[in-house]
């Protein structure tokens, strides 16, 4: 019993990082990847593992939360007819096959070079909940099935490499596209899933039998962090939803940008600098 005392502090970061992650997937309407990565690389880098895998293990761990929670969303939209199944049928695909091929990839990247990819999607997120970057950039190729298909493959591989569902990239891509806002929303839910999967399957692949990943690890996937993040984020999700719609939506959009700037600039002064 004593050997797991130091692990306790572990344990209880990661319950902490997935009930924070759940509450801002409700209240914000993204995936928890954006913060449970940058989380599970502070946990994992306190207890001493090893740094060339830490965010490999943080990305390939996050995607297999988004499975659970992701699906328990996507289930609640579809009920409301907020799922939009064409399309999941012009996007499935593409949007699979690329974030397969981004977990499969995996093991090729350094570590830096993920906290690099991180860190300036996390700046461009911020920038786009600013200003309508995509919308102003895509909303002229609304309607080109292949315009389609390339954004879900580019989302899928860069997604994959985040570790997150893609929501903060996809819904805006969808509006500038023309798809209504609770659609979008929803429909993006579900496409998180049908990247999250074979994504992490690769993460599972490409991590095999490397040295130096936590306890209880599958390839790139740490299963008590699994265990933890993900039942904590599906408990506290609809806490996030309920204070959604008590507090300023302008401010909360504001904090959370905020909060993505000084997470990229740490992820890529980092990746540079150690």
């Amino acid at each position: 019993m004593t050997d797991l005392v130091p692990y306790l502090p572990f344990a209880l970061g990661l319950a902490l990082t997935g009930a924070v992650s759940g509450v801002m997937a409700g209240l914000l309407g993204i995936g928890g990847g954006i913060i449970m990565v940058p989380a599970m690389v502070l946990a994992f880098g306190l207890l001493g593992y090893d740094p060339a895998v830490l965010m490999h293990v943080a990305v390939g761990t996050s995607l297999a939360v988004i499975i659970p929670t992701g699906w328990r969303s996507a289930r609640s939209h579809a009920a409301r007819g907020a799922v939009d199944p064409a399309i999941l049928r012009l996007w499935g695909v593409p949007i699979v096959i690329a974030s397969l091929v981004g977990g499969l990839m995996a093991g090729l990247y350094s570590a830096a070079a993920l906290k690099i990819i991180f860190g300036v999607m996390a700046l461009f997120i911020a920038l786009n909940m600013a200003l309508p970057v995509q919308r102003l950039a895509l909303e002229r190729l609304a309607g080109l099935p292949l315009a389609n298909r390339v954004s879900a493959a580019v989302i899928g591989y860069i997604s994959a490499l985040m570790g997150i569902g893609g929501g903060s990239i996809s819904v805006p891509t969808l509006l500038a596209f023309g798809v209504p806002m609770h659609t979008a929303v929803g429909t993006s839910s579900a496409l998180g899933v049908m990247l999250a999967v074979p994504a992490m399957i690769g993460f599972f692949i490409s991590g095999w039998g490397v040295a130096g990943v936590p306890p209880l690890s599958l390839g790139f996937v740490n299963i008590p962090a699994f265990v933890l993040i993900g039942g904590l984020a599906t408990l506290t999700a609809p806490l996030g939803v309920v204070l959604a719609h008590r507090l300023n939506a302008r401010l909360l959009r504001a904090a959370f940008a905020s909060f993505l700037v000084a997470v990229g600039i740490r992820m890529i002064l980092q990746a540079l600098f150690g």
